[in-house]
């Protein structure tokens, strides 16, 4: 398996139109992730310029239901520079485009279940922005213990195998 070089990754990007702007590594630690739904974000004017980039933050950010609405919380994106004195709240609460019956879906497992919807990836989509959703459950201190040494064994592994290759 060879590593893909920074051309080859751009031209797959362009041919699939999708272009990946951060994802939550911290997600993946802190839940295990049930479902992913892919859904649109409102912006308003210079929030687009600066998620396209790369200012925005969304570590600690999840989403919510409310009047089969969903609503983003926590995402900061930072003021365009070359904004006018009219430019965007940073922390403002931005509400996501998801279909009825996702919305229906959705609300009902985190109701029912104690699933909590959390944002994985911003990527563009055709240069729109779009946000992938996950429905996640929270890892107990032990699971994550158990995917900590499962990735440090895969990384010897890889790395004993590299050696051996060598000689």
């Amino acid at each position: 398996m060879s590593k893909k070089s920074k051309k080859e990754t751009v031209e797959e990007e362009s041919s699939s139109g999708i272009k990946i702007l951060a994802k939550n590594r911290r997600a993946f630690y802190e839940y295990t992730v049930e479902d992913r739904f892919e859904s649109g974000i409102m912006l308003v004017g210079t929030e687009v310029k600066s998620i396209k980039n790369g200012k925005f933050s969304f570590s600690d950010s999840y989403a919510d239901i409310r009047n089969n609405e969903v609503w983003l919380h926590g995402l900061h994106i930072t003021p365009y520079k070359h904004g006018t004195h009219e430019n965007h709240d940073p922390d403002r609460e931005r509400k996501l485009l998801l279909h009825a019956q996702e919305i229906k879906r959705l609300k009902r497992k985190t109701e029912e279940r104690g699933y909590t919807l959390v944002p994985l990836s911003f990527y563009l989509k055709k240069s729109i922005v779009k946000v992938e959703l996950g429905l996640c459950r929270g890892k107990k201190l032990h699971d994550k213990r158990a995917s900590i040494k499962d990735r440090d064994q895969k990384r010897d592994a890889q790395r004993e195998l590299k050696n051996f290759n060598v000689r």
